[in-house]
């Protein structure tokens, strides 16, 4: 009856619905009246020829004529009575099985599933919601990010304008909810007061609309967004956005920093209190072609090896595991611990060859500026002569044209970073420069969760999903249990000591051997215990920083909390942040 409801208000409230409504009726008085004609005509013709039917018989011959029936039990004789019932037909055929179909399609039918699709599609949220994501649009940034929500068990609910890709996400399972973005009733209907976070990855221009609109309603509530250029970040930040984001910079500097002998030191990913996460690449270093039990890493820098990527596949290292030419280990120590590393092992690299990137658009762009803060030789190929132009160093081209590459210096490339907009083109290249070089490091950027797997197929050492990163970003806004992304499908995350492991140590624990998740420190804050050893007791209160793939983070989730999951991690302050 509530559904009825709504739908029956649509024709009452919406103009458009009305007029259709009256035009429709109109029409049934004029069939109506036709209809009344006929009987009396029929009646007057029947007198003529000497006959007499009662009221309810001519409204019968009328319809059965026009509907083209014809029973012919009651027929005319004479020619006035048949030029007459021919009349009827053709009148009939052209209001009853022409005009009504279709004016009832158009001016009823058609208003009424439209109503139907209102009705289903939601416009607002239950009064009592609190602590969800809003996020819009539903683009590959956002699906990864609701997979996540997902994960920590966050309510969501994806901010649409079209009321067609509503209908789609709500078939698909997706919350979505249906409003405009420069409306403050939709940001009322949305309770975006009480939100743990509201995210929005449009145009800059729309953006900026979306955040001043919204900020009349909730001044407080956090607010992050993805600009498009550089300029924009200040102006985001102007309208009301805590963090401004840049997912083309993010990973351009990625890629960027993956490349081999960029840097003589490890690159730090980030941080948990006096835990630092780095990642370096170990090509043309000494720890090239040594196990990591002959390369004495923990005994001379106290740094644990929390795992290493060969060529596209991560390892979990045991002491025989081989460190090979085109590994890059992931690493995690203190500061110190990581300075000692680079002092000890890091030394004889020699600094990155030339570094060719295919692709000059914006994430091109960074990975060239980031490559030319730390004076490292590069070349960008772009085909578009229009874009070459603003970089110094750009070569215009296609880069399917083994000319050009060579032209470009692909011969001499130690590296080739691949950063097309396009995953098919991007798949097509990498095979092209994998045929070409065969001990190339290709490192390669994925538009769509999905193609990873295909281009690490393809030959790519090393692939960076933007929407992995940009989702993997929006988490770090919302939640002060930071999760970091050292590559597609590998996260470094942290959850409280599960009931279940509380009072045992770690070799009893039976974590990596159940979970497939590797304990990089314990504890928290000042107190926090680094590469801890195995007789480490987990107590109640402190924390376990882990690294792992999405699976085996479900999978530690199902063995110690398989009631509740991962616990909610808190949400942050609602004070402002600085643009990132």
């Amino acid at each position: 009856m509530k559904f009825l409801t709504s739908q029956l208000l649509y024709f009452f409230r919406d103009r458009t619905a009305q007029r259709n409504a009256r035009m429709l009726f109109k029409f049934l008085l004029i069939l109506l009246a036709l209809i009344a004609l006929y009987s009396v005509l029929f009646h007057w013709i029947m007198a003529l020829e000497g006959r007499d039917y009662s009221w309810p018989s001519s409204v019968y011959w009328t319809l059965t004529v026009m509907t083209t029936l014809g029973f012919g039990d009651i027929t005319f004789t004479s020619d006035l009575g048949r030029l007459f019932s021919v009349i009827v037909l053709v009148s009939g055929v052209v209001f009853l099985l022409v005009l009504l179909p279709f004016t009832f399609i158009q001016f009823f039918y058609a208003p009424w599933l439209e109503a139907q699709e209102r009705a289903r599609t939601p416009r607002s949220l239950p009064p009592g919601t609190q602590g969800h994501v809003i996020l819009s649009p539903f683009d590959a940034v956002a699906a990864a990010l609701i997979a996540k929500l997902r994960q920590y068990n966050y309510p969501y609910a994806v901010l649409v304008n079209d009321q067609q890709m509503a209908l789609q996400l709500f078939d698909q399972g997706y919350k979505a909810v249906l409003g405009d973005l420069d409306d403050r009733r939709t940001y009322e209907q949305l309770r975006a007061d009480r939100a743990a976070l509201i995210f929005f990855n449009r145009g800059d221009q729309l953006n900026t609309n979306a955040i001043f609109t919204l900020r009349e309603h909730c001044p407080e509530t956090p607010v992050a967004a993805n600009v498009q250029t550089q300029a924009a970040m200040d102006i985001m930040e102007l309208a009301g956005a805590d963090q401004v984001l840049y997912f083309s910079r993010m990973l351009g500097r990625s890629l960027a920093r993956r490349v081999q002998g960029m840097e003589m030191q490890a690159h730090i990913l980030g941080s948990f209190d006096k835990l630092s996460i780095a990642e370096v690449p170990i090509q043309r270093t000494q720890l090239q072609g040594r196990t990591i039990l002959d390369s004495e890493i923990r005994g001379q820098t106290e740094v644990n090896v929390a795992g290493l990527w060969k060529r596209g596949s991560f390892v979990l290292p045991d002491p025989e595991t081989e460190i090979g030419p085109h590994s890059v280990l992931v690493l995690a120590g203190t500061e110190e611990q990581l300075d000692r590393f680079g002092e000890r092992f890091m030394a004889s690299q020699s600094s990155a060859d030339l570094v060719l990137i295919l692709g000059g658009g914006r994430v091109g762009c960074a990975a060239a500026d980031h490559l030319q803060e730390h004076g490292i030789d590069h070349r960008i190929l772009e085909k578009n002569e229009r874009i070459a132009r603003r970089r110094h160093n750009a070569v215009v081209g296609d880069a399917a044209d083994l000319e050009v590459l060579r032209s470009a210096g692909l011969d001499q490339a130690s590296s080739v970073i691949v950063t097309t907009n396009d995953d098919n083109t991007n798949i097509y290249l990498t095979i092209y420069c994998r045929s070409l070089r065969p001990h190339l490091q290709i490192i390669t950027r994925a538009g769509l969760d999905r193609n990873v797997s295909q281009l690490h197929q393809a030959g790519a050492d090393l692939v960076m999903s933007y929407a992995a990163l940009g989702a993997s970003a929006v988490i770090n806004s919302l939640k002060d249990v930071q999760e970091i992304m050292v590559a597609e499908g590998l996260n470094i995350f942290r959850v409280p000591v599960p009931r279940a492991l509380e009072g045992r140590a770690l070799q009893e624990s039976g974590i990596r051997e159940r979970t497939g998740c590797n304990v990089l420190a314990v504890g928290s804050g000042e107190a926090m215990s680094v590469n801890p050893g195995p007789d480490t007791v987990l107590k109640k209160g402190e924390e376990i920083v882990l690294i792992g793939t999405a699976k085996t983070e479900k999978s530690f989730a199902q063995a110690f909390e398989p009631q509740n999951g991962r616990k909610r991690a808190r949400i942050l302050g609602r004070g402002r942040r600085k643009k990132g």
